[in-house]
């Protein structure tokens, strides 16, 4: 579920979905697609995302990937929290 762990990467920084389709230079109409899982995001949009939250593309599809394993329909707070402890374990965007 790519499309959920990118809009609870919006959400967790509490951005506007105006104002990340504007750091990602994506309208906000194709933002909306991508968090409601009409359309797949590209491995370009991504690493976007990588670069405005600062963490690594790996991340972002390791999240997904827990995502799926788990079901969202239980505590927001908690998947939040592993989220975190993720983000920690694997640390933010390298030096390059």
């Amino acid at each position: 579920m790519i499309n959920e762990s990118l809009r609870l990467l919006r959400v967790f920084h509490d951005l506007k979905a105006i104002d990340l389709a504007k750091k990602l230079s994506i309208s906000q109409s194709y933002l909306s697609e991508i968090e409601n899982g009409k359309k797949k995001p590209s491995l370009e949009l991504i690493e976007k995302y990588s670069e405005v939250f600062r963490i690594k593309p790996s991340t972002i599809l390791f999240f997904s990937e827990e995502i799926d394993q788990n079901s969202l329909k239980g505590n927001m707070k908690e998947l939040m929290i592993r989220f975190m402890k993720i983000i920690e374990r694997f640390g933010g965007l390298e030096d390059e």
